[in-house]
């Protein structure tokens, strides 16, 4: 029997399809943003080292710097989460977030001392730690329309990283040209409206995300986290305390000359872009798999240590990749395989806490390196590879504990 295109089925499927394509779209346009927000803040952060550096910075002032700054930007998630889920106030926290971050990368063309520029170069910092968490949550929302978090996550941070491989490479150019730190920050400014822009739009089209995610019923928020998401986080810190920043990695290279000082910028051009690959590919086998895939990328992921510390130009550059599938897999993965473990009404709590433990363990595990270091890069690569392979049976047990497909 032909279906009455007037019936209540009929008009079911519609409104799905509807569904989807506004969910599609809300992905699309926070990816966007995300890629021009990338391009503003990693524009800068490949010039704030030298830039410090010409105002008379100490090394030990760059390095603090830079660790202050990342661990403010993980460690107040918990607390932006927090506020989030409790005001339910998801976009002007987010757009606060976004203003404060945006705005302090083009007011370092303005600044004269060292100490100006550091406060600029933390409140950077701050401002990603306010927006991430809800921003993320509002993701969340849409990601059974988009067919899973893995992809929705994957495709985000994909657009995160082709943004942190443009942006410094047209600072590079500026620079080429120009030969100054002030214009270069200066040119900032353009991308970073452009992301408030994106911002605004983006709340104006989609002031309710919540309404995106199928049978979204705020019950309040519950008392406590699974298990599951306990022992998962275990996992993940493990991971992170493992997992070296690229600056020591550079700062290798430079300092044993396997790589031209030329080229190690674009050793980690080449990490991003395989960083945003590997998000989208793994994104979504993650989608289809589960934690079994996590499991396999952590174990290679470790092997970047040995490539990185040990190997010549181009064992490095092998090592420099596998590092960037390990970042891109941590900022896709991660979130897509909380998102599941916790009620929509707490995911904003369990983003910020989850990232601000992983973020303050990646910050002690780069002390820990530093440190090392200076005795052994043996002992440097022994303690990478431990840590972050001590986490595989975590990731085993949650896997076998808690099947992501049927409580997603």
């Amino acid at each position: 029997m032909k279906q009455d295109p007037t019936s209540p089925s009929t008009d079911s499927a519609s409104t799905s399809i509807d569904v989807r394509r506004a969910a599609l779209r809300f992905v699309l346009l926070i990816s966007v943003l995300s890629f021009f927000a990338d391009f503003t803040y990693e524009g800068s952060r490949s010039i704030t080292g030298p830039y410090l550096e010409t105002l008379r910075a100490s090394a030990f002032v760059v390095g603090a710097v830079a660790g202050f700054g990342e661990l403010c930007g993980y460690a107040l998630r918990f607390f932006s989460g927090r506020l989030a889920d409790i005001t339910g106030r998801f976009w002007p926290i987010t757009i606060f977030g976004y203003t404060v971050q945006m705005l302090s990368v083009p007011a370092l063309a303005l600044t004269g001392s060292w100490q100006a520029a550091a406060t600029l170069i933390v409140l950077e910092r701050i401002g990603r730690a306010i927006r991430n968490p809800p921003r993320d949550v509002m993701l969340s929302h849409a990601a059974k329309h988009m067919g899973g978090y893995g992809w929705t996550f994957g495709v985000h941070e994909a657009c995160d990283q082709f943004g942190a491989l443009c942006g410094p490479l047209v600072i590079a150019l500026v620079l080429a040209h120009h030969g100054k730190y002030h214009e270069a920050f200066a040119v900032l400014l353009v991308p970073a409206l452009i992301t408030l822009g994106f911002v605004w739009s983006a709340c104006l089209l989609y002031p309710r995300p919540q309404d995106l995610e199928p049978a979204f019923i705020d019950q309040g928020p519950p008392t406590s986290y699974s298990r599951a998401f306990w022992v998962y986080l275990v996992g993940a810190a493990l991971v992170a305390i493992g997992f070296a920043d690229y600056s020591l990695i550079a700062y290798h290279f430079a300092r044993v000359h396997s790589v031209p000082s030329a080229v190690i910028p674009i050793f980690y051009a080449v990490a991003m872009a395989v960083s945003g690959g590997a998000s989208l590919l793994f994104g979504r086998l993650f989608d289809r798999y589960g934690f079994p895939v996590l499991v396999g990328l952590t174990m290679v992921a470790s092997l970047f240590a040995p490539l990185v510390f040990l190997g010549g130009f181009w064992v490095a550059l092998i090592g420099a990749a596998i590092w960037g599938m390990g970042m891109g897999v941590h900022e896709s993965i991660i979130p897509a395989a909380v998102t599941p473990m916790v009620p929509p009404q707490r995911r904003a709590s369990a983003f910020g806490l989850f990232t601000a433990c992983y973020g303050i363990f990646w910050f002690l595990g780069s002390a820990v390196m530093g440190f090392l270091y200076d005795h052994s890069r043996i002992g440097v690569i022994v303690f990478c590879m431990i840590t972050q392979l001590m986490a595989v049976p975590l990731f085993l047990w949650v896997s076998r504990n808690r099947s992501l497909s049927s409580e997603g």
